[in-house]
């Protein structure tokens, strides 16, 4: 069954389907919010990681990049033991170590989203491959959903869902292949 048939008017599957799910983003701190929820989410329902959105802005201060990739020990021992997180260190140090690797990125690339346009298009299988070699904590799930939720791939929404042609209006990447 698509998410664009369970998740209206839910309250908080919704709200993210209808204005945020396969929107393209081109902001750094918004991508990296969502590769770091995407991570999160490896084991768990996504509905657990929309509920516990607001606790992973706060103790990520925002998925600022620079600040994440400056938290040392302290931060890592905070976050680890924030009741609103998930306290899962190899999940916490990848969030981390992925944001360090975002300011390395932008010697070559301005942004994270200049360095996926850069690679763009791929399929799953190289996206997947690219990322794992880039970035921690990345397997297949959680880079296709990545891409998919952030316009880099198609099928978040399906053609008949009332979301899809404003995504499509939106021009995210997976729309321009071809043209």
């Amino acid at each position: 069954m698509s998410y664009c048939r369970v998740a209206p008017g839910h309250p908080f599957h919704g709200p993210y389907h209808e204005k945020e799910y396969g929107f393209p983003l081109r902001d750094d701190a918004a991508l990296l919010e969502r590769l770091v929820l995407e991570i999160n989410q490896a084991g768990l329902s996504w509905l657990t990681i929309l509920k516990k959105r607001g606790d992973f802005r706060a103790a990520y201060k925002g998925f600022d990049v620079d600040r994440v990739a400056s938290f040392g020990a302290r931060d890592r021992t905070r976050l680890l033991r924030d009741a609103g997180m998930l306290s899962n260190r190899l999940k916490v140090d990848a969030a981390i170590e992925n944001a360090r690797r975002l300011v390395a990125m932008r010697a070559g690339h301005a942004s994270f989203a200049a360095w996926l346009d850069a690679h763009h298009p791929r399929s799953k299988a190289e996206w997947v491959r690219l990322f794992k070699e880039t970035f921690r904590f990345t397997g297949g799930e959680i880079t296709g959903e990545f891409l998919t939720s952030t316009g880099y791939l198609p099928g978040a929404h399906v053609p008949s869902c009332p979301v899809y042609p404003i995504v499509l209006r939106l021009d995210p990447p997976w729309a321009r292949v071809g043209k």
